[in-house]
C-alpha cells in the first residue's frame, strides 16, 4: 500500500514537513509529489487536478481519495497502519498526544506569521512580539504537561516519537532558527527535533532542491543552523567511487561525491547533493560508507 504525498518546498513549507514525517518517521511507503512555491500559479491552481484540496500537504490514498490537511492525514493513516505507532498505544499519552496536536493545528498565529519556516537559514538578534511571546510561553505549557502526564524516558512528548512531535517539528525549527528564548527543557526538546535524522533528511533536502525565496527572509543577523554540523562533503567532477549503484534506488552511478577522502556515486544529482548536504541522516548511505 503506497500513497502519493503531495508536498510543498522542503525549506519552507512547515506544513508540508508534518505531513512527511507521519510517513517518512513512520515507515509508510509513499512516492513524492512537489510542487513548486516561486511558480506563478497558485498552489490552489496547482492542485487543481485534486480539487477540492488547495494547501499542502495532500495524501492521496491507494483507493485515488484525496485527504488535505495533516490533522486528518494523521488520523486516517493511524486507522490505515494501527501497527506503525503514529498515535502512542497508552490510552493517557493518546489523549494527550491528541490534546497537543488539535492544538498546534489550529493556533499560534503570531509564531507562525513572524516567524515562518526557513531552513535554508538562521538568524540573531530576533526580539519577539507580546503575541509571540505569549505562544511560546502556551507552548511551553503544553510540553510541560504532556511531559508530566505521560512521563517520557526519552526525549518525545508522549513517550515514543508520535504525531505530537511531528507537528511539534516545524515549532522546533522556528524556536531554533530565530534563536527565541525557552526554557532549558524545552531547549533540549528542540535539540531533538534537530538531531533526529528525519528532520535532518528534511532539511538536506530542502537545501538543495528549489530556489531560495526573498519573501521568507527577515531582516536579522544570519548565523550558522543550530543543529549538528554535517560530516564535511562536496560534489566531485571525477574519481573512481566505491561503489558503482547508488545506495537509494540501487541504479547505476553517474554523479559523484567526495567525503573525508572518499569517493561515493549516485544515479542523479539530487541523490547527491542531498547527500553532501548532511552525509550522516541518511541511513542507506551510512550503512555503505562505514559497510553496516
Amino acid at each position: 500500500m503506497t500513497y502519493d504525498l503531495i508536498l510543498g518546498d522542503y525549506a519552507y513549507s512547515s506544513w508540508s514537513l508534518r505531513g512527511w514525517l507521519l510517513l517518512a518517521r513512520f515507515g509508510v511507503p509513499y512516492r513524492v509529489r512537489l510542487l513548486d512555491f516561486d511558480a506563478e500559479a497558485s498552489v490552489a491552481q496547482q492542485l487543481a487536478d485534486l480539487a477540492p484540496a488547495r494547501t499542502v500537504p495532500v495524501l492521496v490514498t491507494p483507493e485515488g481519495v484525496a485527504v488535505s490537511g495533516s490533522f486528518a492525514m494523521a488520523e486516517e493513516l493511524a486507522s490505515r497502519h494501527p501497527e506503525a505507532g503514529i498515535w502512542p498505544k497508552d490510552a493517557r499519552a493518546r489523549a494527550t498526544a491528541r490534546t497537543l496536536v488539535a492544538e498546534m493545528h489550529a493556533g499560534f498565529g503570531a509564531l507562525r506569521g513572524d516567524c515562518p519556516m526557513n531552513l535554508r537559514t538562521a538568524y540573531s538578534g530576533v526580539t519577539p512580539s507580546a503575541a509571540v511571546l505569549a505562544d511560546l510561553a502556551r507552548i511551553e505549557t503544553l510540553w510541560q504537561h504532556a511531559r508530566a502526564t505521560c512521563a517520557p524516558t526519552g526525549p518525545w512528548l508522549c513517550g515514543d516519537y508520535s504525531a505530537a512531535d511531528a507537528f511539534f517539528a516545524p515549532v522546533a525549527a522556528r524556536i531554533a532558527g530565530y534563536g527565541l528564548s525557552v526554557s532549558e527543557e524545552a531547549r533540549a526538546y528542540v535539540a531533538a527535533h534537530l538531531a533526529d535524522p528525519a528532520f535532518r533528511r528534511w532539511r538536506a533536502m530542502g537545501l538543495v532542491r528549489g530556489a531560495t525565496l526573498a519573501r521568507y527572509a527577515k531582516p536579522y543577523a544570519a548565523v550558522p543552523w543550530p543543529g549538528p554540523v554535517p560530516r564535511p562533503a562536496r560534489a566531485v567532477a571525477e574519481g573512481t567511487p566505491e561503489n558503482m549503484a547508488c545506495p537509494y534506488s540501487g541504479d547505476p552511478v553517474t554523479d559523484l561525491m567526495e567525503s573525508e577522502g572518499r569517493i561515493f556515486g549516485f544515479c542523479n544529482p539530487f541523490c547527491r547533493d542531498k547527500t553532501v548536504a548532511d552525509p550522516d541522516a541518511w541511513p542507506a548511505f551510512v550503512a555503505l560508507r562505514d559497510g553496516v
